[in-house]
């Protein structure tokens, strides 16, 4: 397990912000998790999506790989504790992010190399984290903006993943204002 996540670049220490170049195999390694999520959560998961900036081509990401899976409610969030536990999340909660459940792969505690957001299918959560990823992968020039904040963020959070993923609430916000979605 451990040669496969080095092999696609993964990882992040527990807390740290650290950003790579994108790299082509994350999509790859999405695929094979989507797949894993599926065949864990049967119909219980509606729709399973690539999002957050390993999803987005040609932008520095924090090499994570987050994954939108889509339930009918968002309390059967719970129903999937038992299933994510079997192929390797741990769940994180559910007060983290609101009216998300979030599992995390990797070792617990130290370094991270997937995080699952189970959210309700075309809910309000749902719908936000697909237009945006939507929007930077159509809008280049966005993209690299959004980069180049990353970039800085980065440096300044460096041992503060709250903080930093925090910082970038503004830009995200005026981004899903300007299409109603904030």
């Amino acid at each position: 397990m451990q040669q496969q996540d080095e092999s696609f670049g993964l990882g992040v220490p527990h807390l740290a912000v650290r950003l790579s170049d994108h790299n082509t195999k994350w999509r790859e390694i999405n695929l094979l998790e989507e797949t894993r999520i599926r065949d864990a959560l049967g119909p219980l998961a509606l729709d399973i999506q690539h999002f957050g900036s390993t999803a987005i081509p040609g932008i520095k990401a924090k090499p994570i790989i987050d994954i939108l899976v889509g339930v009918p409610r968002l309390d059967d969030g719970l129903a999937c504790i038992g299933p994510m536990d079997e192929i390797g999340y741990d769940y994180a909660g559910a007060d983290i992010v609101p009216d998300d459940h979030l599992f995390g792969r990797g070792v617990l505690g130290e370094t991270r190399t997937h995080l699952a957001h189970v959210v309700e299918y075309q809910g309000f959560n749902w719908r936000r984290n697909i237009f945006f990823r939507d929007r930077l992968q159509n809008d280049p020039p966005l993209a690299l903006a959004y980069e180049e904040l990353k970039i800085g963020l980065a440096q300044k959070f460096a041992e503060s993943r709250a903080a930093y993923t925090g910082a970038k609430k503004d830009f995200i916000d005026k981004v899903l204002t300007e299409a109603g979605l904030a």
